[in-house]
């Protein structure tokens, strides 16, 4: 049973890619919040996403002091890659389709973008830290990578083939929520919308889901709640993406 009123404590397994937010809306919460980060990327690798933020959960199990109330899930349904994880300790997990969804406040306010905005690439600081997102700077190093291993040839031939992808894209779209520098990844963001020629455009960002995610104010609407014993299930037929089961 959760405690309710009184401070709880919460760790939060979140991709690295929302570190800068996740510490923001922790800090201001009343709650104690220990975040725990994850390597960028584990989304490509569903299995993998799915063994290393399991052996998080489990490590709850070393804390005798004063025990988590709940763990806090960072992710959205995410490649499948949560699919599968439970605990001892009831789990709290957005009911999203990704992390994007936590960066602009609801999955409602992802839908709408979305469907106004076929082929959006998203930027925000923790995805440009990255190094991952499309740039000049990404396509000149993945270059240099290939003619090194293969020659100057055959490189330009898999830089072409590497680039397909982005035909599906028109828009590179800055999340922003305001912190520390950034005007810097605004122009980075630009920069990388010339160099693609894609349309640039800014969307501010929201910190009420995340807020609302550490603050311990889990509505069913937002949130999925998964008891001690149950594990997470996707649930495509309903809007809630995930269900416990």
């Amino acid at each position: 049973m959760i405690p309710q009123g009184d401070a709880k404590r919460l760790q939060l397994i979140a991709c690295k890619v929302v570190q800068r937010e996740a510490y923001f809306c922790a800090a201001r919460s009343k709650n104690v919040v220990d975040i725990v980060l994850m390597p960028q990327g584990l989304h490509d690798e569903p299995d993998r996403l799915r063994r290393e933020v399991q052996k998080a959960l489990e490590r709850t199990r070393d804390i005798q002091d004063r025990p988590y109330d709940a763990s806090l899930l960072g992710y959205g349904l995410c490649s499948n890659g949560v699919v599968g994880l439970g605990a001892e300790i009831p789990i709290i997990i957005p009911r999203a389709h990704d992390c994007i969804t936590l960066l602009l406040g609801s999955k409602d306010r992802y839908q709408e973008y979305f469907d106004s905005h076929r082929g959006v690439y998203w930027y925000s600081p923790g995805w440009i830290e990255s190094g991952r997102q499309p740039s000049r700077e990404r396509y000149d190093l993945l270059l240099r990578e290939y003619v090194r291993k293969y020659g100057e040839d055959n490189a330009q031939y898999l830089m072409e083939v590497e680039q397909t992808w982005m035909k599906e894209y028109n828009w590179a779209t800055y999340v922003d929520w305001g912190l520390i520098d950034s005007e810097g990844y605004k122009a980075f963001t630009r920069e990388c919308a010339a160099f693609l020629k894609w349309d640039y455009e800014e969307c501010k960002g929201d910190a009420g889901l995340m807020q609302r995610f550490v603050d311990g104010l889990w509505s069913d609407e937002e949130f999925l709640t998964v008891p001690p014993g149950q594990r997470i299930a996707e649930d495509v037929t309903n809007r809630g993406i995930i269900k416990a089961q």
